[in-house]
């Protein structure tokens, strides 16, 4: 299981999607389900992209790249984010460990 927090480009690609919200919250409130969402919705996906790509279980990978960078915008205290993360992490390894068991599985039949 690969920790993507350790790559550059996902450490870059956080770096964007903050830059991206402290732009957008300058737009026009108008825009708020258009642009700004698009964008934001756009520069997150490109970490949670990365993570997903190197924790071949997506979702729990994802959803701990959206913890980094909430924590980063200051949507969530830091207690708050590591515990977050700390159990997603745990998942991941639970969830790669029940992976791993099925393809030895399916493998021996």
């Amino acid at each position: 299981m690969a920790d993507f927090r350790r790559l550059k480009i996902w450490a870059d690609a956080q770096d964007l999607t903050e830059a991206i919200y402290r732009s957008t919250a300058t737009f026009p409130g108008d825009e708020r389900y258009g642009l700004t969402s698009q964008m934001r919705r756009a520069a997150n996906s490109i970490a949670a992209n990365i993570a997903e790509g190197c924790g071949r279980l997506g979702s729990a990978a994802e959803v701990e790249s959206h913890i980094v960078q909430s924590r980063r915008l200051n949507f969530l205290k830091p207690d708050d984010a590591e515990r977050l993360l700390k159990g997603t992490v745990s998942l991941r390894r639970r969830l790669h460990r029940l992976h791993n068991y099925l393809v030895g599985m399916r493998s021996t039949r």
